[in-house]
Formats: structure tokens, C-alpha cells, sequence
């Protein structure tokens, strides 16, 4: 099923945010984790998801570091700092608020959210 881009817009700062929860990654590796994770619902460009990673860079969200991918090349890998972890926890509070909200619209139909 295809998801209009719309929806799906709104949560690409607290999805990157949760992957780097998990671990330090590279951009691609981003890329490629969250469409295996989504089932190919969120597919990110890599001019889509560089232009957020700097913005969350310069606000102090997460830092950047060069280091070597598990193939041996020099990638640079993004790390989430406590004030992105804060970010990311308020971020999924309001999304879990509007999941909320959309269910109790469309009539009670249960959504895992976690």
C-alpha cells in the first residue's frame, strides 16, 4: 500500500531521532534501515534526509564524527546527544497524541505504537 507523502512528512525528524537512539549510523545506513524497518513506507532521498541531518546538527540534536563503515570506508556517523534524546521523547509524545486522536475519529481502530 502507498502512503501519501503528506503523512508521513511531519515524522521524518522523530524517525531519524529513533534510529540514532539505537545506534551511531552513516546517512545511507539511515536510509536503508528505516525502509527495511517501514516496510518501504518511508523511503527517504538523500537530499531529503542531508538537509535534516544538518539542521538537527546545528541545533545542538545530534554530532557528527568520521569513522569506518563495517565495508572499511570512511563514512561520517551521526550520534544523538541529550538534547536530541529529550527532542525525540517530546516528538513521540505528540505523535502518540495524535495517533491517539486519529483512532478515536476513525472509530476506535487499534494501532500498535510503541
Amino acid at each position: 500500500m502507498k502512503v501519501d507523502k503528506s503523512l508521513t512528512s511531519g515524522s521524518t525528524t522523530m524517525l531519524i531521532l529513533k534510529l540514532l537512539e539505537n545506534q551511531d549510523m552513516y546517512g545511507y545506513q539511515m536510509i536503508e534501515e528505516l525502509e527495511k524497518k517501514s516496510n518501504n513506507i518511508f523511503t527517504l532521498k538523500a537530499g531529503t534526509l542531508y538537509p535534516i541531518l544538518h539542521s538537527l546538527e546545528q541545533q545542538g540534536m545530534i554530532t557528527a564524527y568520521e569513522g569506518l563503515s563495517d565495508e572499511g570506508r570512511t563514512r561520517k556517523y551521526y550520534q544523538i546527544t541529550e538534547k536530541g534524546k529529550k527532542l525525540f521523547q517530546e516528538k513521540k509524545e505528540e505523535w502518540t497524541t495524535y495517533a491517539r486522536a486519529v483512532k478515536e475519529v476513525l472509530g476506535g481502530v487499534s494501532y500498535v505504537i510503541g
